[in-house]
C-alpha cells in the first residue's frame, strides 16, 4: 500500500474515496465551505436536516457526488475540537476506513482537518495515517475470500497553506507506526497452530532483516546453560520447545539504553491449572507484549531514531503435559531467586522473571515490560487500560506521559511494600501468586520488581486493551496492536529528542 500527500483544494482531489471531517457544534472550516459549495450546498442541506453532526465517529457517505473530482464522498465526525487529541483523530480515520473496505478501491484520501497550529500539522498527518491503516486491515488471516480490501494507496491531503515540511514527516511517520501496528495485529490474530516461539523468533528475524538491528534467538540449550529455569518450567509442558530472542539497536550517542521486554506465551492453556474452553480461546493474544516489543524496535530503526534498544522476548507455549511444572514445584531462576509455583496459570511473571534478569544484566539504563499478565488488572481498570506499575516514579510519569501522547490509555497502581508480604513463601523465596483474588495485577508487578535491582522499570499489564472481543465502529475484534506507539514515542523522547 502506497502511502502519499498532497497539498489542494478538495474539489480537485482525485480519488475513489475523500474523506472528510467535520467539527461537532461547529461551522464549516474554510476548506470544508469550499466543498460544499462545489456540491450545491449538498453537504449544508444535510447538517440542516440533522444528519451530518460532526459526532465522534459518526459516518455519513455521499455515493455519486457532483461538482468534484472524487467518485465518493465520506464525511466523518471528528467530535468537539477542544476534546480532539491523537486518539480521537486515530479513532476517526480508522472508522471512517472500516467502513468502506469492504470493496476494492485504488485511492483512499483522507482531508487532514484544518484549525491546528503549525507546530501540530506532523501530529495531526500522524494519527490520521496510523488511523487509516488500522481501519483498512481486519483479523482474517485465513479466509478464503477477503471481506477487507486494503486500498493500492492512502493519500493524506493539506491544504495549500500548510507547512509541507511538517504534513510530510507526519505522514511519513504514520507510515512506518501503522504498518508496525499492524504488524503487531497480525501476529496476535495469527493462528496457535502457525505461531509457536520457534516460529515467532523466525519472524523476528526476517522482520529485523536489513535494518541495522541485531537479532539474537537463542534456543533451550542456551537458556539450560544460562540458568533460566522459570522461563524453561513453563515451557516443559508443550512439544515446542521455548526461545528467548534478542533484538539490539545501536544509534544512540549517549550511551544509555532504554531495554523492553515483551511476555511471549504463543499459547497459554493455563498448564495444570487448566483453563475453561471461555477463558482459552484467546489465548494465542497472550504473546502481544512480545509482539508489541519486536514491531516498536522495527518502527524505531526505520525511523533511524537516535537511540540505543535492547529488546528481549521470552517465547513459550504453556501446555499441560506429563512433563508440565506442577503445583508446589519450586523453580530456581537465573538470578539464583527461587519461586513456589501455587498457580501454574500465573505463568507470564515467571518467564519475565529471567528475561528481566537478562535485561538488567545488559546494563540497560532504564526498562519496559509488557505482558498481558493479569485478569485482575481488567477488573480494576476494563478492558480499554493498561495497568501500569515500577520502581520508580520519575520514570512512571515518563512511560505515561509518553503513552498520552501517543493517543493509548494506562493508569497508574500503587506498589506499597504491603503487597510484598502477600507474594512471600514459606519454601522459597517467593510464591507465584498472591494468595487471595485482591490486588492481583499488583502481586504480580511485585513478583517481577524482585528482579530488576535498582534499574528504573515500569511494568504495562496489557491483558485488557491488547484484544478487543468484538467490533465497534473504530476497531475489529481480535488484536489491537497496542502501546507499540508508546513504546516508539518513549524511545523518540528518550535522549531528550
Amino acid at each position: 500500500m502506497e502511502h502519499s500527500t498532497q497539498f489542494s483544494t478538495l474539489s480537485e482531489v482525485e480519488a475513489d474515496w475523500l474523506i472528510v471531517g467535520i467539527w461537532e457544534n461547529e461551522e464549516f472550516t474554510e476548506t470544508v465551505h469550499h466543498l460544499n459549495g462545489k456540491l450545491a450546498n449538498a453537504l449544508n442541506r444535510l447538517k440542516q436536516a440533522g444528519d451530518i453532526t460532526g459526532k465522534a465517529n459518526e459516518v455519513v457517505t455521499l455515493l455519486d457526488p457532483q461538482g468534484i473530482v472524487a467518485r465518493r464522498l465520506l464525511v466523518i465526525g471528528l467530535g468537539k475540537r477542544d476534546m480532539a487529541d491523537r486518539a480521537s483523530l486515530n479513532d476517526a480515520a480508522s472508522a471512517a476506513a472500516r467502513s468502506i473496505t469492504a470493496k476494492k478501491h485504488h485511492r483512499l484520501a483522507f482531508a487532514l482537518p484544518e484549525g491546528v497550529s503549525e507546530q501540530e500539522w506532523d501530529q495531526v498527518a500522524l494519527a490520521i495515517g496510523v488511523g487509516l491503516i488500522q481501519g483498512c486491515y481486519g483479523p482474517g488471516l485465513r479466509k478464503n475470500q477477503q471481506d477487507r480490501f486494503p486500498p493500492d494507496e492512502i493519500l493524506l491531503v493539506a491544504p495549500p497553506s500548510a507547512p509541507e515540511e511538517k504534513v510530510r514527516q507526519g505522514a511519513e511517520r504514520s507510515r512506518i507506526e501503522g504498518e508496525a501496528v499492524q504488524f503487531a495485529r497480525e501476529l496476535v490474530n495469527t493462528p496457535p497452530c502457525d505461531l509457536y516461539p520457534e516460529t515467532f523468533a523466525r519472524r523476528a528475524g526476517d522482520a529485523t532483516t536489513g535494518l541495522g538491528i541485531d537479532c539474537e534467538v537463542f534456543d533451550e540449550k542456551w537458556l539450560e546453560a544460562e540458568r533460566m529455569g522459570a522461563l524453561l518450567g513453563v515451557a516443559r509442558g508443550s512439544d515446542k520447545p521455548p526461545r528467548l530472542v534478542v533484538l539490539r539497536y545501536r544509534k544512540g550517542s549517549s550511551g544509555r539504553t532504554l531495554g523492553f521486554v515483551g511476555k511471549g506465551v504463543t499459547f497459554d492453556s493455563g498448564g495444570l491449572s487448566l483453563k475453561t474452553n471461555e477463558q482459552m480461546v484467546d489465548m494465542k493474544c497472550d504473546m502481544a507484549g512480545a509482539a508489541a516489543v519486536l514491531a516498536a524496535v522495527v518502527a524505531v530503526a526505520e525511523l533511524r531514531l537516535p537511540v540505543n534498544l535492547l529488546g528481549v522476548l521470552a517465547l513459550v507455549e504453556n501446555l499441560p503435559s506429563g512433563r508440565a511444572v506442577k503445583l508446589g514445584d519450586v523453580l530456581t531462576t537465573r538470578s539464583s531467586k527461587t519461586i513456589e509455583v501455587l498457580n501454574t496459570d500465573a505463568e507470564g511473571r515467571l518467564i519475565l522473571a529471567d528475561a528481566l534478569t537478562y535485561a538488567v544484566e545488559q546494563k540497560v539504563d532504564n526498562l519496559v515490560d509488557l505482558a498481558t499478565l493479569t485478569g485482575a488488572c481488567m477488573v480494576a481498570l476494563g478492558a480499554e487500560v493498561a495497568g501500569l506499575m515500577g520502581n520508580n516514579e520519575a520514570w512512571c510519569r515518563r512511560v505515561l506521559a509518553a503513552a498520552q501522547r501517543a493517543g493509548e490509555r494506562a493508569w497508574q497502581l500503587p506498589m506499597f511494600s504491603l503487597f510484598d508480604e502477600m507474594i512471600k513463601s514459606k519454601v522459597a523465596d517467593m510464591r507465584n501468586t498472591g494468595g487471595t483474588r485482591y490486588g492481583g495485577a499488583i502481586t504480580a508487578a511485585k513478583l517481577l520488581e524482585q528482579f530488576v535491582g535498582n534499574v528504573p522499570w515500569a511494568h504495562l499489564d496489557i491483558a485488557g486493551p491488547a484484544w478487543a472481543e468484538s467490533d465497534s465502529a473504530t476497531r475489529d475484534a481480535g488484536g489491537t496492536g497496542c502501546f507499540v506507539r508508546t513504546l516508539v514515542e518513549l524511545a523518540r523522547g528518550y535522549n531528550g529528542d
